[in-house]
């Protein structure tokens, strides 16, 4: 009888083992499927938009095509379509995609 009572601490301890090495597993898991692709992501569009120049055709994310006339520190001016006139201000992070132009 004397055994049985000695055997349960130690059994419950190798089970809080087990717990942690479960909780560390799940971190591990979360962080390589979660946090480390959007990380990559971030550090992707912001060399994207640091790589930005003058007379780049974007794709803005609602889905229209312009030339970059202007950039500034957080704005950059568009133009849109054959129309010269059509001229819009935005944020940098309304653009989605660049595609560089051929002059540069």
């Amino acid at each position: 009888m004397g055994l049985l009572l000695t055997a349960e601490p130690v059994a419950a301890a190798g089970g809080g083992i087990v717990m942690i090495l479960y909780i560390v597993i799940i971190v591990a898991f979360m962080y390589f499927i979660m946090i480390r692709p959007q990380k990559k992501e971030q550090k992707r569009v912001s060399a994207m938009l640091a790589d930005m120049s003058v007379g780049d055709c974007v794709l803005t994310t609602s889905g229209f095509y312009g030339i970059v006339i202007d950039i500034t520190d957080d704005t950059i001016i568009v133009e849109f379509g054959s129309n010269k006139n059509c001229r819009i201000p935005m944020q940098k992070s309304a653009v989605a995609q660049i595609e560089k132009s051929e002059a540069n």
